[in-house]
């Protein structure tokens, strides 16, 4: 997904980048995530926190995250 697709990056003229996610299908599970953009490391690390506790893509999909964050990108990713 094109960083141009988060609100908070183009509200602070960083729509650079992309984040990419490897995920299983069968048990909705993210196996590895590529972040390149504004924030990249601060995503990189709620994610890394769903992986270890294995939370599914659905439910950060179904998430309610503050607007506008970057971590609200969650939602527009795994949709």
């Amino acid at each position: 997904m094109p960083m141009s697709h988060v609100a908070r990056a183009l509200e602070v003229d960083q729509p650079r980048g992309m984040m990419k996610v490897v995920i299983d299908h069968e048990t909705d599970q993210i196996l590895g995530c590529a972040i390149l953009g504004i924030d990249g490391g601060e995503i990189m690390s709620m994610v890394e926190i769903a992986m270890m506790g294995q939370v599914t893509v659905g439910r950060l999909r179904d998430a309610v995250f503050a607007h506008p964050t970057m971590a609200e990108a969650l939602n527009t990713l795994f949709s």
